[in-house]
């Protein structure tokens, strides 16, 4: 039976596979662990084998799972401090929590969410680093800046205090495509690319799941958002 360990080692050889046949650099890709509906007893045994950032989609699940984790930690004198990044959608009543208790922000998508997010930063904790949302695909269900609005929307969210803006986050269309997936991301990666001959300093792609993480890494993720392949099939019902 497979382990979050031995599942954790599988996806690593499997980004570094993908990156030399496609001419990069493994160490250049981060993998965030989508940990949503997973307890945290499996977030300590990803964090046990060094599996540092973690990605939650749901606020109050994370936060209670935030606690629990830092004391079973600590009991345990497991040396590895998780970093928490915040992916899924944002309620205007929730930026302030997010904003106290993550590092990341993957999901930012409209100046008021960005505005709050700055406002509400504490200081002492520095720089919230943040990445905006796009909605590459166009879905209507999805949510996400359309890319025609978006270097104005990186100008805004560049200007405002206790904010890093650190790059771009999406989620396309579900296929099984490996071109039309290769599409969506270079798409995102032309977008970063508008940014970056704009002055606007750039450097994460936070694109690739577990069903489509090696056509992310083909058009340059810096940044992969894998849960299932970590930690199983996932209830909802949970």
């Amino acid at each position: 039976m497979s382990s979050i360990p031995n599942n954790l080692q599988v996806v690593h050889d499997a980004i570094a596979d993908a990156a030399y046949r496609y001419g990069r650099n493994p160490t250049e890709i981060a993998l965030l662990a989508v940990s949503k509906t997973f307890s945290a007893n499996e977030v300590l045994q990803a964090l046990q084998v060094g599996q540092k950032s973690f990605g939650e989609n749901y606020l109050q699940e994370a936060l209670d799972k935030m606690q629990e984790v830092e004391q079973r930690r600590l009991a345990s004198s497991c040396a590895t401090v998780p970093e928490w990044h915040f992916i899924g959608p944002i309620q205007s009543n929730k930026t302030r929590p997010i904003a106290e208790h993550f590092s990341w922000v993957h999901s930012v998508d409209r100046e008021k969410i960005a505005q709050r997010l700055s406002e509400q930063r504490p200081e002492v904790l520095g720089d919230l680093q943040i990445c905006l949302q796009v909605n590459i695909s166009g879905e209507a269900s999805k949510s996400g800046v359309p890319p025609d609005q978006l270097l104005a929307f990186a100008q805004q969210v560049q200007a405002l205090p206790r904010l890093k803006l650190r790059g771009l986050m999406a989620v396309p269309e579900a296929s099984e495509d490996k071109q039309v997936q290769r599409a969506a991301f270079q798409a995102l990666a032309q977008l970063g690319q508008t940014l970056i001959q704009n002055h606007i300093a750039i450097d994460t792609l936070s694109m690739g799941m577990s069903g489509d993480m090696e056509a992310a890494i083909a058009e340059g993720s810096t940044m992969l958002r894998i849960g299932s392949a970590i930690f199983g099939k996932r209830d909802y019902a949970v």
